[in-house]
């Protein structure tokens, strides 16, 4: 996973709806965050797999970060 990837996947959580991240549970977050960044990168299936680990191990982060823009 390249560093360009990963700014353009924290690009996506910092510009999509709060409620979007806070309504959704775990595997559809993680299923919509995925998508977004397929229509916007090609990955390859390892890439992919890799994308989908790292969405999951920071979902807790991606929440706190939605929640805090929503208390702002």
């Amino acid at each position: 996973m390249t560093p360009k990837i990963l700014r353009q996947l924290w690009a996506i959580v910092e510009n999509s709806q709060t409620k979007t991240l806070l309504q959704m549970d775990d595997a559809s977050l993680v299923q919509w965050l995925a998508n977004q960044m397929t229509m916007q990168v090609l990955l390859d299936a390892h890439e992919t797999d890799f994308l989908v680990d790292y969405i999951q191990s920071r979902l807790s982060l991606i929440r706190d970060i939605a929640y805090d823009r929503q208390c702002s």
